[in-house]
Protein backbone atom coordinates (compact mmCIF):
# COMPACT_ATOMS: atom_id res chain seq x y z
CA UNK A 1 0.00 0.00 0.00
CA UNK A 2 1.57 3.56 -1.14
CA UNK A 3 0.68 6.50 0.71
CA UNK A 4 0.14 10.09 -0.25
CA UNK A 5 0.62 11.47 3.10
CA UNK A 6 1.02 15.63 4.24
CA UNK A 7 2.81 16.65 7.23
CA UNK A 8 1.58 19.31 9.15
CA UNK A 9 4.69 20.43 11.18
CA UNK A 10 7.15 23.51 11.60
CA UNK A 11 9.42 24.10 8.84
CA UNK A 12 12.06 21.45 8.20
CA UNK A 13 15.00 23.07 8.86
CA UNK A 14 14.65 24.04 12.53
CA UNK A 15 14.31 20.13 13.46
CA UNK A 16 16.69 18.32 15.36
CA UNK A 17 17.10 15.03 13.63
CA UNK A 18 19.08 13.06 16.26
CA UNK A 19 15.72 13.11 18.36
CA UNK A 20 12.46 14.74 16.20
CA UNK A 21 9.95 12.11 16.48
CA UNK A 22 8.01 14.09 13.76
CA UNK A 23 10.99 12.79 11.39
CA UNK A 24 11.58 9.27 12.55
CA UNK A 25 7.62 8.81 11.70
CA UNK A 26 9.00 10.61 8.21
CA UNK A 27 11.48 8.19 7.67
CA UNK A 28 9.72 5.37 8.12
CA UNK A 29 7.09 6.28 6.10
CA UNK A 30 9.56 6.73 2.77
CA UNK A 31 11.04 3.48 3.57
CA UNK A 32 7.31 2.07 3.10
CA UNK A 33 7.16 3.51 -0.24
CA UNK A 34 5.03 6.55 1.08
CA UNK A 35 4.63 9.62 -0.88
CA UNK A 36 5.46 12.94 1.71
CA UNK A 37 4.46 16.22 1.58
CA UNK A 38 5.23 19.20 3.99
CA UNK A 39 3.22 22.50 5.40
CA UNK A 40 2.82 24.37 7.97
CA UNK A 41 -0.71 25.39 9.63
CA UNK A 42 -0.54 28.62 8.02
CA UNK A 43 -0.69 27.16 4.71
CA UNK A 44 -4.23 26.06 4.89
CA UNK A 45 -7.17 27.69 2.92
CA UNK A 46 -10.74 26.49 2.57
CA UNK A 47 -12.87 27.56 -0.25
CA UNK A 48 -15.93 26.29 -2.04
CA UNK A 49 -16.14 22.97 0.72
CA UNK A 50 -12.70 21.97 0.28
CA UNK A 51 -9.42 22.09 2.20
CA UNK A 52 -5.96 22.97 0.66
CA UNK A 53 -2.87 23.47 1.44
CA UNK A 54 0.31 25.06 -0.27
CA UNK A 55 2.32 22.42 0.29
CA UNK A 56 5.82 20.73 -0.86
CA UNK A 57 7.12 17.69 -1.82
CA UNK A 58 9.96 16.14 0.47
CA UNK A 59 12.06 13.08 1.10
CA UNK A 60 13.99 12.93 3.70
CA UNK A 61 17.73 11.11 4.96
CA UNK A 62 19.99 10.64 8.26
CA UNK A 63 22.02 13.38 7.11
CA UNK A 64 23.05 16.37 9.50
CA UNK A 65 22.40 19.93 7.74
CA UNK A 66 21.03 17.95 4.33
CA UNK A 67 18.47 15.76 6.09
CA UNK A 68 15.72 17.01 3.72
CA UNK A 69 15.08 18.10 -0.15
CA UNK A 70 11.71 20.04 -1.66
CA UNK A 71 9.76 19.59 -4.79
CA UNK A 72 8.18 21.97 -6.46
CA UNK A 73 5.68 23.51 -4.31
CA UNK A 74 1.64 23.14 -5.40
CA UNK A 75 -1.54 23.13 -4.03
CA UNK A 76 -2.38 20.12 -2.53
CA UNK A 77 -6.52 19.22 -2.02
CA UNK A 78 -5.85 17.87 1.29
CA UNK A 79 -9.67 15.68 0.60
CA UNK A 80 -9.01 14.26 -2.55
CA UNK A 81 -5.00 14.20 -3.05
CA UNK A 82 -4.05 13.01 0.02
CA UNK A 83 -4.30 9.65 2.30
CA UNK A 84 -3.30 10.90 5.40
CA UNK A 85 -2.72 13.92 7.10
CA UNK A 86 -0.05 14.11 9.98
CA UNK A 87 -1.15 16.62 12.63
CA UNK A 88 2.37 17.06 13.91
CA UNK A 89 2.97 20.96 15.12
CA UNK A 90 4.65 22.06 18.16
CA UNK A 91 2.12 23.82 20.29
CA UNK A 92 1.51 26.67 21.52
CA UNK A 93 -2.08 25.14 21.75
CA UNK A 94 -3.24 28.82 20.45
CA UNK A 95 -6.33 29.83 18.50
CA UNK A 96 -4.43 28.81 15.20
CA UNK A 97 -3.71 25.13 16.16
CA UNK A 98 -7.81 25.37 17.11
CA UNK A 99 -8.30 26.78 14.14
CA UNK A 100 -6.28 23.97 11.99
CA UNK A 101 -8.03 21.29 14.36
CA UNK A 102 -11.52 22.87 13.01
CA UNK A 103 -10.10 23.05 9.50
CA UNK A 104 -8.96 19.53 9.49
CA UNK A 105 -12.08 18.28 10.87
CA UNK A 106 -13.81 18.83 7.76
CA UNK A 107 -12.00 16.60 5.43
CA UNK A 108 -12.35 13.37 7.40
CA UNK A 109 -14.76 11.77 5.86
CA UNK A 110 -12.34 11.74 3.01
CA UNK A 111 -8.73 11.57 4.50
CA UNK A 112 -7.73 9.98 8.10
CA UNK A 113 -5.94 12.88 10.18
CA UNK A 114 -3.87 11.87 13.01
CA UNK A 115 -4.11 12.34 15.53
CA UNK A 116 -8.69 13.19 14.91
CA UNK A 117 -8.54 16.78 15.54
CA UNK A 118 -11.46 17.20 16.98
CA UNK A 119 -10.18 14.90 20.52
CA UNK A 120 -6.57 16.70 20.26
CA UNK A 121 -9.13 20.36 20.31
CA UNK A 122 -11.06 18.20 23.33
CA UNK A 123 -7.84 16.89 25.01
CA UNK A 124 -5.42 20.00 26.45
CA UNK A 125 -2.05 17.75 27.79
CA UNK A 126 -2.88 19.67 31.09
CA UNK A 127 -6.46 19.71 31.06
CA UNK A 128 -8.11 16.71 29.69
CA UNK A 129 -5.38 14.77 32.36
CA UNK A 130 -7.74 15.89 35.25
CA UNK A 131 -10.33 13.41 34.03
CA UNK A 132 -7.63 10.66 36.01
CA UNK A 133 -7.27 12.62 39.00
CA UNK A 134 -7.26 9.73 40.92
CA UNK A 135 -3.73 8.66 39.66
CA UNK A 136 -2.07 12.69 39.80
CA UNK A 137 -0.41 14.91 42.10
CA UNK A 138 -2.69 16.87 44.46
CA UNK A 139 -3.26 19.70 41.76
CA UNK A 140 -4.97 22.63 41.31
CA UNK A 141 -5.91 24.87 38.54
CA UNK A 142 -6.56 28.84 39.38
CA UNK A 143 -5.29 32.85 38.75
CA UNK A 144 -5.65 33.28 42.10
CA UNK A 145 -2.80 34.43 44.39
CA UNK A 146 -4.58 33.59 47.83
CA UNK A 147 -5.65 30.09 45.84
CA UNK A 148 -2.45 29.15 45.39
CA UNK A 149 -0.97 30.52 48.89
CA UNK A 150 -3.23 28.33 50.47
CA UNK A 151 -2.67 25.19 48.68
CA UNK A 152 1.10 25.94 49.11
CA UNK A 153 0.17 25.78 52.55
CA UNK A 154 -1.22 22.37 52.77
CA UNK A 155 1.69 21.03 50.73
CA UNK A 156 4.90 22.64 51.66
CA UNK A 157 6.78 22.56 48.40
CA UNK A 158 4.98 23.43 44.89
CA UNK A 159 5.21 23.86 41.23
CA UNK A 160 3.62 25.99 39.04
CA UNK A 161 3.66 25.75 35.49
CA UNK A 162 1.21 27.37 32.34
CA UNK A 163 -1.48 25.20 31.11
CA UNK A 164 -1.05 25.05 27.57
CA UNK A 165 2.89 25.11 28.31
CA UNK A 166 5.06 22.45 25.89
CA UNK A 167 8.46 21.32 26.51
CA UNK A 168 9.21 21.76 29.69
CA UNK A 169 8.98 26.13 29.31
CA UNK A 170 8.28 27.98 32.62
CA UNK A 171 8.03 25.53 35.34
CA UNK A 172 9.03 27.13 38.55
CA UNK A 173 9.52 25.57 41.99
CA UNK A 174 8.13 27.61 44.74
CA UNK A 175 9.41 26.40 48.48
CA UNK A 176 7.78 26.43 51.88
CA UNK A 177 8.52 30.32 52.33
CA UNK A 178 6.45 31.32 49.24
CA UNK A 179 9.06 34.20 48.41
CA UNK A 180 7.90 34.94 44.97
CA UNK A 181 5.15 33.12 44.69
CA UNK A 182 2.79 36.11 44.66
CA UNK A 183 4.82 37.97 42.14
CA UNK A 184 5.18 34.38 39.45
CA UNK A 185 1.37 34.28 40.15
CA UNK A 186 1.24 38.43 38.50
CA UNK A 187 3.44 37.71 35.81
CA UNK A 188 1.78 34.54 34.92
CA UNK A 189 -1.57 36.37 35.03
CA UNK A 190 -0.36 39.29 33.18
CA UNK A 191 1.28 36.53 30.22
CA UNK A 192 -1.44 34.11 30.22
CA UNK A 193 -4.95 34.97 30.24
CA UNK A 194 -6.36 31.26 31.23
CA UNK A 195 -5.61 30.04 34.67
CA UNK A 196 -2.20 28.01 35.58
CA UNK A 197 -1.43 24.51 36.92
CA UNK A 198 -0.25 24.52 40.44
CA UNK A 199 0.67 20.80 41.85
CA UNK A 200 2.58 19.63 44.79
CA UNK A 201 6.17 18.79 44.27
CA UNK A 202 7.40 15.54 44.05
CA UNK A 203 10.98 14.91 45.38
CA UNK A 204 11.08 11.91 43.03
CA UNK A 205 11.27 13.98 40.12
CA UNK A 206 15.13 13.24 40.86
CA UNK A 207 14.59 9.90 39.69
CA UNK A 208 13.47 10.82 36.36
CA UNK A 209 9.72 11.72 34.81
CA UNK A 210 9.11 8.57 32.23
CA UNK A 211 7.36 9.18 29.08
CA UNK A 212 5.36 6.23 28.19
CA UNK A 213 3.99 5.96 24.61
CA UNK A 214 0.88 4.81 23.29
CA UNK A 215 0.43 3.37 19.35
CA UNK A 216 -3.89 3.22 19.39
CA UNK A 217 -4.32 2.51 22.66
CA UNK A 218 -1.11 -0.33 23.40
CA UNK A 219 1.73 0.90 25.22
CA UNK A 220 4.47 0.54 22.87
CA UNK A 221 7.19 1.56 24.94
CA UNK A 222 8.81 3.81 27.36
CA UNK A 223 11.99 6.20 28.59
CA UNK A 224 12.72 7.37 31.53
CA UNK A 225 13.85 11.19 31.44
CA UNK A 226 16.53 12.50 34.12
CA UNK A 227 16.75 15.86 35.38
CA UNK A 228 20.06 17.84 34.19
CA UNK A 229 22.26 19.67 36.91
CA UNK A 230 20.77 21.93 39.12
CA UNK A 231 17.42 20.83 37.42
CA UNK A 232 14.08 19.94 38.07
CA UNK A 233 12.79 19.50 34.74
CA UNK A 234 13.33 16.67 33.16
CA UNK A 235 12.19 17.31 29.45
CA UNK A 236 15.09 16.24 26.85
CA UNK A 237 14.46 19.74 25.00
CA UNK A 238 15.70 21.50 28.49
CA UNK A 239 18.86 18.89 28.74
CA UNK A 240 17.40 16.31 30.59
CA UNK A 241 18.91 12.76 29.89
CA UNK A 242 17.19 9.99 28.12
CA UNK A 243 17.12 6.44 30.49
CA UNK A 244 16.19 3.16 29.51
CA UNK A 245 12.72 2.18 31.81
CA UNK A 246 10.16 -0.43 32.53
CA UNK A 247 7.12 -0.26 33.87
CA UNK A 248 6.05 -0.24 37.47
CA UNK A 249 2.66 -1.99 38.79
CA UNK A 250 1.21 1.37 38.80
CA UNK A 251 2.21 2.66 35.70
CA UNK A 252 0.54 -0.49 34.23
CA UNK A 253 -2.88 0.52 35.88
CA UNK A 254 -2.45 3.83 34.50
CA UNK A 255 -1.92 2.20 30.97
CA UNK A 256 -4.97 0.05 31.36
CA UNK A 257 -7.26 2.55 32.41
CA UNK A 258 -6.33 5.15 29.77
CA UNK A 259 -5.31 3.16 26.55
CA UNK A 260 -8.90 2.21 25.72
CA UNK A 261 -10.03 5.87 26.09
CA UNK A 262 -7.32 6.79 23.80
CA UNK A 263 -8.38 4.52 20.83
CA UNK A 264 -12.56 5.24 21.68
CA UNK A 265 -11.39 9.08 20.80
CA UNK A 266 -9.24 8.54 17.87
CA UNK A 267 -5.58 9.25 19.30
CA UNK A 268 -3.58 7.17 18.04
CA UNK A 269 -0.50 8.10 18.83
CA UNK A 270 0.40 9.57 22.68
CA UNK A 271 2.77 10.17 24.95
CA UNK A 272 1.87 10.27 28.69
CA UNK A 273 4.11 11.34 31.73
CA UNK A 274 4.61 9.69 34.98
CA UNK A 275 6.78 10.99 37.63
CA UNK A 276 8.12 8.33 40.50
CA UNK A 277 6.48 5.34 39.07
CA UNK A 278 2.89 6.68 40.10
CA UNK A 279 2.50 10.05 39.79
CA UNK A 280 0.66 11.23 36.06
CA UNK A 281 1.46 14.40 35.32
CA UNK A 282 0.25 14.78 31.58
CA UNK A 283 -1.71 13.48 28.26
CA UNK A 284 0.43 14.67 25.80
CA UNK A 285 -1.72 14.64 22.14
CA UNK A 286 -0.75 17.31 19.90
CA UNK A 287 2.70 16.50 18.97
CA UNK A 288 4.23 13.62 21.59
CA UNK A 289 7.99 12.93 21.27
CA UNK A 290 10.57 10.65 22.57
CA UNK A 291 9.90 7.46 20.29
CA UNK A 292 13.54 8.04 18.94
CA UNK A 293 15.01 7.46 22.30
CA UNK A 294 12.38 4.62 23.37
CA UNK A 295 13.58 2.58 19.94
CA UNK A 296 17.46 3.30 20.88
CA UNK A 297 17.19 1.88 24.14
CA UNK A 298 15.26 -1.39 23.52
CA UNK A 299 15.38 -1.76 20.13
CA UNK A 300 11.70 -1.35 18.87
CA UNK A 301 10.49 0.53 16.04
CA UNK A 302 7.91 2.27 17.26
CA UNK A 303 7.23 3.91 13.62
CA UNK A 304 6.79 1.05 12.20
CA UNK A 305 4.30 0.34 14.34
CA UNK A 306 2.39 3.70 13.98
CA UNK A 307 2.56 2.92 10.46
CA UNK A 308 0.73 -0.41 10.87
CA UNK A 309 -1.87 0.94 12.93
CA UNK A 310 -2.17 3.87 10.20
CA UNK A 311 -2.10 1.63 7.44
CA UNK A 312 -4.94 -0.97 9.17
CA UNK A 313 -7.26 1.61 9.67
CA UNK A 314 -6.80 2.27 5.87
CA UNK A 315 -7.24 -1.06 4.45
Amino acid sequence: MSLRVAVQMDPMDRINIAGDSTFAIMLGAQARGHTLYHYQPEDLTYEGGRLYAGAHPVTVQRAEGDHYRFGDWTILDLGRDIDVVLMRQDPPFDLGYITATHLLERIQHETLVVNDPASVRNAPEKVWVLDFARFMPPTMVTRSVSAARKFLEEHGEIVVKPLHGNGGKAIFKIGRDGANLSSLIEVFNTAYREPHMVQAFLPTVADGDKRIVFVDGEVAGAVNRLPGEGEIRSNLAVGGKAAKAELTDREREICATIGPELKKRGLLFVGIDVIGGEWLTEINVTSPTGIVAIDRFNGTDTPALIWDAIEAKLA
